[in-house]
């Protein structure tokens, strides 16, 4: 994990509050920061239960998209199989670089599988 630094100013009364409780912790003031930060950044992210029979629906799907994945006899299949597939926002970490070595990585498996099929 690559870490950045930012120097910020804080009132006097804020910054003995955040000692406080970093000692309370019994962390640093610099991990302690970064914990209430993390803290509050993250709350707004919501976990919601499923219902069972949400459970039961998506793995009948995981059951039937993986048998067809183990049935596919051509690229053409697999290209289908993507492309029906629910597109979702990349990660931030999902640079257009990281796609691109990617997507070299899969031409490149693609074109061993044909070099190695073509003397059968």
């Amino acid at each position: 994990m690559t870490m950045s630094e930012i120097t910020i100013k804080l009132p006097d009364t804020l910054q003995y509050e955040l000692d406080f409780w970093a000692q309370q912790e019994g962390v640093s003031l610099n991990q302690y920061i970064v914990y209430a930060l993390t803290r509050q950044v993250t709350s707004g992210y919501v976990v919601q239960r499923m219902s069972p029979e949400e459970v039961q629906k998506q793995e009948e799907e995981f059951i039937a998209l993986h048998a067809r994945w183990a049935a596919l006899a051509s690229d053409k299949e697999v290209d289908q199989i993507l492309a029906e597939r629910e597109i979702a926002e990349p990660e931030p970490e999902l640079t257009p670089e990281l796609v691109a070595k990617v997507q070299a990585r899969i031409a490149a498996a693609r074109n061993q599988k044909v070099i190695v099929q073509e003397p059968t």
